[in-house]
């Protein structure tokens, strides 16, 4: 069929052409921003789930529930390696910006700009306000005490302040919640408890791995009194079906059931793959305004050609030798959650002796711990991936 009016899209964060399956959680922030509106208590949200489950989709819709309620939206991806304080900073500037004009800038706002600037000035920071700043001087006492998680909690309080006074509020998505520093991310939480003591209208929704609950726990014991911790898993089979149905509907496009059945079957519904595989079968298909089991019998082979060579390929290009080796191991052993012990014994070594490289594997996002002693990809479906691709690479042992 005419790939030119192929609606799936397979990209990084990229808007599937139909939400499905996600509606409690667009409804858990529609209520915290109204509640926050009424001056009334809302936890923050942290999104938590495979790759590939739609989180960064889904802080883009917030985002857009947030723009249509005349918030002030702003997003943020953690890397590693960021400075936080600059991020920070940077982000406070554009919400104060566009909380307040320069043509015509509340008192509140001006105080809250000279306390980014105190803020800026105590950690070293370029003033990012520029223009802006022109003329306000730092205000002293607030925000430049030198301790991040202080200097934080002064800034969102005086940004929420802003807020309230122009009869708005603040949304800041936080991407990649993982990578933040321990440091980092319990001054974010001590911000957070700030604004929430004050009920003022500001709330951070984070999306992040399965591991992102324990480090928040372990960056501040009361963290799970301030976030509403969500998973994100992969969708229920009529939603997987809808998922693919509905933007084929639009094209006058049908799908025949025993193709929607196969394509859940090889992707588990993980809503990536739907979409990759999706794209594959209509490209394929014959049509004119049919997709049939062979055409998905056809589309296989690409569809998993793709995900090697660009979903699961780029997440091994930073791995070292001993890592892949790692990899393979808990591969070999089937499904996961595999226990640490038999993935080093799987490797002929005893487990502290291969806990650095799980630790690595951690860092960079590739694994993560569901429970003490365990370990499993954060990546759906990449034990199928390895056992396709790297069992065969040269160099890389099997027992």
């Amino acid at each position: 069929m005419d790939p030119t009016r192929n609606p799936y899209c397979p990209g990084a964060g990229s808007p599937p052409p139909a939400l499905v399956g996600r509606d409690a959680e667009l409804e858990t922030i529609r209520i915290a921003i109204e509640r926050l509106r009424l001056g009334r208590f809302a936890k923050s949200v942290i999104l938590t789930g495979l790759r590939g489950v739609g989180k960064t989709v889904l802080l883009q819709e917030f985002r857009r529930l947030g723009q249509s309620r005349d918030w002030v939206c702003q997003p943020l991806e953690a890397s590693e390696g960021m400075r936080f304080p600059q991020a920070m900073a940077e982000l406070v500037r554009k919400v104060l910006l566009r909380l307040s004009p320069a043509q015509n800038m509340a008192d509140r706002a001006k105080r809250a700009l000279g306390v980014l600037k105190s803020f800026q000035m105590r950690w070293n920071l370029p003033d990012g306000a520029g223009d802006l700043s022109v003329g306000l001087d730092p205000v002293p006492g607030w925000a430049d005490s030198g301790l991040l998680d202080e200097d934080l909690a002064g800034l969102f309080a005086e940004v929420g302040e802003a807020a309230r006074e122009r009869q708005k509020g603040v949304l800041v998505t936080v991407d990649e919640v993982q990578y933040l520093k321990r440091k980092d991310l319990a001054a974010l939480i001590v911000g957070l408890h700030q604004v929430s003591q004050e009920q003022l209208p500001f709330l951070v929704v984070g999306a992040g791995l399965p591991s992102v609950p324990a480090l928040a726990g372990e960056a501040k014991s009361y963290a799970e009194r301030l976030f509403n911790f969500r998973s994100i898993n992969r969708l229920g089979d009529d939603d997987a079906k809808a998922a693919l149905v509905e933007p084929a509907d639009e094209e006058g496009v049908v799908w025949r059931p025993d193709a929607l059945d196969q394509i859940v079957r090889e992707t588990r519904g993980y809503p990536y793959f739907l979409q990759e595989f999706g794209k594959q079968a209509w490209d394929l298909a014959d049509g004119p305004a049919e997709i049939t089991g062979s055409d998905v019998d056809a589309a296989v082979a690409t569809a998993v050609d793709e995900l090697d060579t660009g979903f699961f390929s780029v997440r091994i290009d930073r791995t070292t030798d001993s890592e892949r080796e790692y990899l393979v191991a808990m591969a070999s052993l089937g499904k996961g959650p595999y226990a640490s012990g038999r993935v080093a014994a799987t490797m002929g070594k005893d487990t502290p002796g291969v806990g650095p490289v799980r630790d690595k594997l951690i860092k960079k996002g590739l694994c993560y711990s569901p429970r003490w002693g365990e370990i499993d990809f954060t990546v759906p479906l990449f034990d199928d991936f390895v056992r396709r691709r790297l069992r065969q690479s040269a160099g890389f042992r099997q027992r």
